[in-house]
Parts: C-alpha cells; sequence; structure tokens
C-alpha cells in the first residue's frame, strides 16, 4: 500500500471511522503493569512518571482506575505517511474551532483521534466535513 505524505491528499483521504467502544487514559507504576493489562491495552507509551496506556472503559473500571474522562476513537483510515505534515494539526484545528479536545495517536498505519465521549459524534461529522472540503477544493473547476 502507498502511504501519503501530502497534505491535502490526506485529508481527502482520511476517511474517518467512529471506533465501537469506550475508552480511557490510565497511567500506571511499570512494576504495577502485568502483561494482560498490555496485551488488552489499545495503545501504551513510556513517560517518565509511568506507562500510559488507552485501555476499554471496562477494563479501567474492573481495574480501579480512575475513569472520570471516557474517551471515543476516530480511526483516520487514511495509510498517511510517518514524515506527512499537516494531516494531525487539520483534524486538531478543526476540532478546536468546534470546543472539541482531541488527543491523537499516531501509529505506524493510521492516526486515531480521541475524543469526549459526549462530543463523539459532533467530532465524528466535523472530520467528514472536512474531507468532504478537502475532495471538493481539489476538484478542476
Amino acid at each position: 500500500m502507498e502511504r501519503i505524505k501530502d497534505k491535502s491528499s490526506m485529508i481527502k483521504d482520511m476517511t474517518p471511522k467512529l471506533v465501537s467502544g469506550e475508552f480511557v487514559f490510565i497511567t500506571s507504576e511499570y512494576e504495577d503493569v502485568d502483561i494482560d493489562l498490555l496485551k488488552q491495552s489499545k495503545a501504551t507509551f513510556a513517560e517518565e512518571e509511568g506507562l500510559s496506556l488507552v485501555v476499554d472503559l471496562e477494563l479501567a473500571r474492573d481495574r480501579g482506575f480512575d475513569t472520570s474522562q471516557i474517551m471515543r476513537c476516530i480511526t483516520l483510515e487514511v495509510y498517511s505517511d510517518l514524515e506527512g505534515v499537516g494531516l494531525t494539526a487539520a483534524v486538531a484545528n478543526a476540532l478546536a474551532e468546534n470546543n472539541i479536545p482531541c488527543n491523537v495517536v499516531a501509529a505506524y498505519s493510521h492516526d486515531h483521534a480521541f475524543v469526549p465521549s459526549s462530543s463523539a459524534q459532533d467530532a465524528f461529522e466535523i472530520l467528514t466535513d472536512l474531507q468532504k472540503q478537502a475532495t471538493i477544493s481539489d476538484k478542476p473547476n
């Protein structure tokens, strides 16, 4: 598959998908994280303060983690190049203009925008509109 690097092409082809389920960001001391929690996590990142994980809401509740900030995930299905510039900024700006917080996790194949669960449908529609506008502006007159 071809990875896309051009900003307008990344936006035009981003195809947002609202992922089912709800998630929370948690942090834990390294020695408190077992292999089962790691295997079930959606994402992890090692920070000086501990291991940050994105996990399913119910798993976090079962493990006694703080679940006050419930998120939904919108996957951008474009295969953006790791050196592509502008997709994350365009997504964050479009959501910020509508007062929707966004935490983007860039993975190897796709970018994933985590937004508050209560704003997920609005965020999905905003990103879908952003893609449509990029497609319209890309067409010759």
